[in-house]
């Protein structure tokens, strides 16, 4: 069995806050490692088209506001 299996395992064996706070932690990990990765391409240039994209359209009037969840 290989460890990511062995994982696995161990998680569908959790009790459901146990699973919960796996849950949590994968999300927030996952979420800073997603804002590592943007930081760093914008630092490196690969989304300068993006920016300039969006300032054409917001002075054009084109954008809205971004719902806000929660």
């Amino acid at each position: 069995m290989s460890r990511v299996e062995e994982i696995e395992a161990a998680i569908e064996g959790l009790a459901p806050a146990e699973y919960r706070r796996i849950v949590e932690w994968l999300r927030v990990r996952e979420e800073a490692r997603w804002d590592g990765r943007m930081d760093a391409d914008a630092a490196g240039g690969k989304l300068d088209g993006l920016f300039e994209e969006a300032e054409r359209e917001a002075a054009q009037g084109l954008l809205r506001e971004w719902p806000r969840r929660g």
